[in-house]
Parts: structure tokens; sequence; C-alpha cells
């Protein structure tokens, strides 16, 4: 077993399984999905640890590769089914796309970063992931050409109500994310049922801000 092999099965074994992540399509996936691809060669060593990885490379904002258990447990709780389409908003280097990939049947990804969308198609396409396309887009734009979706997913947190995105939901879908509107941040799922959004919380979280999806700044007198 590679040394890479070993870390994606303690990250598992360590991080995911003890955060009440049940569902073994799951944890088959996250042992599948080579992580380390998902991030610059330099960072490789980081890429099974506990933390939110900065994959930025010089980009005009931040974005990270998530910590695995928040990821699994937000997977999870959107329950995604083998003939959802998935909407992946925010992917960054394609890490959660790769995930959905594995569960659904088809996964449409964005990334306002078109550097970090290439990384991302060229790191899925590596794993020869069929289902998978992505967009360069604006955050809070999602897709509507490709809308509805079954499943939308946010890589990040939002400090606002992504009311472009719920449009963007079927009847009966879910979207699923961090929401920093108040303190302390939550990780929620918001349902689409009879023209209605409603909200159910997950678990407390602190997850970095999408950019796009940031609380309007203050005005100061």
């Amino acid at each position: 077993m590679s040394d890479f092999s070993t870390a994606r099965q303690k990250m598992v074994d360590g991080q995911v399984r003890p955060s009440d992540v049940t569902d073994n399509r799951i944890i088959d996936a996250m042992l599948a999905i080579p992580r380390e691809a998902f991030v610059p060669e330099a960072q490789r060593s980081l890429a099974y640890l506990d933390l939110d990885i900065d994959v930025s490379a010089g980009g005009p904002a931040k974005r990270f590769l998530l910590r695995s258990a928040a990821t699994a447990k937000m997977i999870q709780a959107a329950e995604i089914s083998e003939t959802d389409d998935v909407l992946v908003v925010g992917c960054a280097t394609g890490y959660l796309a790769a995930l959905a990939a594995r569960l659904a049947r088809r996964v449409t990804a964005t990334e306002c970063d078109s550097a970090l969308a290439a990384k991302a198609a060229a790191a899925l396409a590596t794993l020869a992931l069929g289902n998978v396309t992505v967009k360069s887009a604006p955050v809070a734009d999602g897709d509507s050409a490709g809308a509805p979706f079954d499943v939308i997913l946010l890589n990040g947190a939002t400090e606002i109500v992504p009311e472009s995105l719920y449009r963007q939901l079927k009847e009966g879908g879910r979207l699923v994310g961090a929401f920093a509107l108040t303190a302390p941040q939550r990780a929620m799922v918001v349902t689409h049922s009879h023209d209605d959004f409603g909200h159910r919380a997950l678990f407390d979280t602190a997850i970095p801000v999408l950019p796009g999806l940031e609380r309007p700044p203050a005005f100061v007198f």
C-alpha cells in the first residue's frame, strides 16, 4: 500500500467515520479518490491532515480544499442518489466534484477563478470521471443553463442568502452548505418544496467564505 493510500485510510478512520458519516458510498468514494491530486504538488504532504488547505496558488481570492470530515458530513446530508444531477459551486481544484461524481448521475462544477477551473478539469480528467463538467463562472451565478438540479453543494460558506442558487433547485431538491449569516456558522440543508424553501441546521462549523457570497460591506458614516 502506498503512503498516500495509507494516509487516505487513516483519514477515513480517524476523521470521517468518527464524525457520524455512515453512508458506505461516501466512505468508498473517499477511499477511492486521491485527495493529493487536488492540491499543489508542494503541498501534497498536507493532503490528508485535518485542516482546510489553501489551493489558491496566487489567485485573486483565497480558495480552499475543505476539511474531510465537514465535506463528508455535508455530502451525506445531501442524500445524493445515482440518478441525481448535482451542481458544485466554487469547486476550487475539484475534489468535492470528484466525490459527488462517484455518487450522482451528472455533476456540473463551477469556479470563479479560471486558472483553478482549469486545474480542476485537468485533475478530474486524470481520474477518467466522464460525468463531470467544469465551468468558469461567478460563484453566485451557479449554472442557470444546466438547471434545475437535484442537489447543489457549496464548496465553502456563504454570508448571504444565495437566492439565485435556490432558484436552480428542482422541486424536492436540496442545497447544502455552510451559512455564516450569524454566529456561529452552521452547515444547513435547504429544501425546495411547493415554491418554498425549508431550512434545517446540521452542525456548527467554520468554513472559509466563497468569493462572491460575502456579506456586503456595512455603510460607515
